[in-house]
This record gives C-alpha cells, sequence and structure tokens, in this order.
C-alpha cells in the first residue's frame, strides 16, 4: 500500500436512491385478485448505496453518496433521512428525471417480495467530481445494473488510485447474463449472496459457487443470511455463523453487510475480522424496519 493509499480513507458509495415502502405484519403474501393487510408500513430512504454508505458511516469512516435525486415530492421527502445520516452529500446529483424511484417491500417472516421502478440514468453529473475527490480511497458500486449503465466506471475509478467493491444485486434481466463476469473486471471485492452467486456461477451449493468466483475475483465474501456468510480470499476460504436474533426486516441487511466487510477490509483487518465485522452489522440491519432505520438515534 502506497503513502498515498494511506492518507485516503474515504469511501464513495454509487447507485440509485429509492423511496421504499416496507409492509410489515401480514399474515400470508398477496395473491392476485385478493386483498391483504399489514400491520405496518413504513417509508424510508432505500437502495444499496444508500444503506451501505449510512452503515459505514455508522462505523465511523468518512462516506460519501454518489447518486442522483428527484426534485418530486416523493424523492424530496427523503431529503430528512438522508441528512440525518451522516453520510457525505456533497456529491448528490438532483435531477428532475431521477425520481420518483419507488421500491414496494412486503415482508411476512422469511418470506420477501418486491416491486421497484428506476427512473432517468444512473450516472451522477458528480461523477467526474466524486472520482477526484482528494479523500476518496475506495469505490463501492451498490448494484450491477449500476456498471451496466456506466461501463467504464471500474477504469475510470482505477485510474484515480481506488479499490473498486460491487454488490449484484438481483436483477432479474441481467444476472443471467453470459458476460456478467466479464463486465465485472477489475473489481477488488465481490459481495453477493448465495442466491446471486447460484445465478451467476450456475452452482447452488455455496462452496462451489465461491470457487468459481474466486477464479474472477480477488476477493468474495458470500451472503448466506442466518447461516452467516463465506469468504474466500487469496486461495483461504472460510465460513462464519450468524448468532440468532429477532428478525423484523431483511431489507438492506446485505448492504449492511458489505459496509461492515469494506470499512474492516480497507483497515487491513485479517479474514476473519473482516467477516465477523460484517455479519456484526448485517445482523444490526435485520432487527430493524427499513435498511438504515436501526441508525436512528
Amino acid at each position: 500500500m502506497t503513502l498515498e493509499n494511506e492518507t485516503r480513507s474515504a469511501v464513495l458509495s454509487i447507485g440509485r436512491v429509492y423511496c421504499d415502502l416496507i409492509f410489515t405484519g401480514l399474515q400470508g403474501m398477496p395473491l392476485l385478485g385478493r386483498e391483504i393487510f399489514a400491520e405496518n408500513m413504513y417509508i424510508a430512504a432505500g437502495g444499496g448505496a444508500f444503506i451501505m454508505a449510512a452503515y459505514c458511516a455508522h462505523a465511523g469512516r468518512k462516506t460519501a453518496l454518489l447518486s442522483r435525486l428527484g426534485t418530486d415530492a416523493l424523492s424530496m421527502g427523503l431529503e430528512g433521512q438522508l441528512t440525518d445520516s451522516s453520510v457525505d452529500l456533497r456529491f448528490l446529483d438532483r435531477a428532475a428525471d431521477a425520481g420518483p424511484q419507488v421500491t414496494v417491500a412486503i415482508i411476512n417472516n422469511q418470506e420477501r417480495a418486491f416491486l421497484s421502478r428506476r427512473a432517468g440514468p444512473a450516472e451522477p453529473a458528480t461523477l467526474s467530481a466524486a472520482l477526484e475527490w482528494s479523500d476518496a480511497r475506495h469505490l463501492h458500486i451498490a448494484e450491477f445494473a449500476t456498471l451496466v449503465e456506466i461501463p467504464g466506471l471500474v477504469a475510470a475509478a482505477k485510474a484515480k488510485g481506488l479499490t473498486v467493491s460491487l454488490d449484484p444485486s438481483w436483477d432479474e434481466t441481467l444476472i443471467f447474463g453470459t458476460d456478467f463476469l466479464a463486465t465485472c473486471e477489475g473489481i477488488d471485492v465481490f459481495l453477493p449472496n448465495v442466491e446471486e452467486a447460484a445465478a451467476i456461477t450456475g452452482e447452488t451449493e455455496p462452496l462451489k459457487a465461491l470457487d468459481r468466483l474466486a477464479k474472477v475475483f480477488p476477493v468474495i465474501a458470500l451472503k448466506a443470511g442466518s447461516k452467516g456468510a463465506y469468504l474466500a480470499n487469496c486461495g483461504n476460504v472460510l465460513h462464519r455463523g450468524a448468532n440468532p436474533v429477532q428478525v423484523i426486516d431483511t431489507t438492506g441487511a446485505g448492504d449492511a453487510f458489505n459496509a461492515g466487510f469494506i470499512h474492516s477490509w480497507l483497515d487491513g483487518h485479517d479474514d476473519e475480522n473482516c467477516l465477523f465485522d460484517a455479519i456484526a452489522m448485517g445482523t444490526l440491519a435485520v432487527q430493524a424496519a427499513g435498511g438504515a432505520t436501526m441508525l436512528k438515534g
């Protein structure tokens, strides 16, 4: 690691900001032609980029959100939550075509269903300025769709001396693509869950999927929900379980995991500690509704 990188510690987290409408306390999942009622409904700022940034900032690392936010009522209603998160918003690009971006999340015990709407292009007008930020050391890409829309993103970050991580984030239209792994060239840390890893590699056994991915990515942290997580790093493979807790909502737990892992990895911690910190953050996230709700107060 160079002296320059030792003096650069901030994380840039790029991806779309969503307005999450989260329904919990259901007796079952919706069926076509039938209406059911939820006990609770929450409105929260969401999207992997923001949730990861919020947890990374919570861990004490300077983190900036690199994203676009609409000027519609739903988007503007998130301003308070974004500001209260302690995330640096200097690179937030406000534009009329960036919203409303909405995700409806339906949570019933361990079952989840999502309906989302993307709006406008993913690339913020602030991208070049963000990559020039003298404090930036790492770029986290919160969904593969962002990488597809900004194909030169990894190379541009690498040219500025940044390390790069990617959470593929399930996208039915992209995750089964034959060019998925080729598009990820240059990624230092890959952060899928077991379902995403299976779709990408065709391997349903986590260790087999991990082995396939390790041929492409230097570091893979594979999220397995209540079963913990796996890590492959330079030939070293390990697994760590998760402590049982009361699960309220799993929305954003993977993004919180990402924050814990990247924060620890950037601090140079060993594999065991990186995985421990990642699982601890993910566990914190599931104990409240909304991706970053647990961080309030």
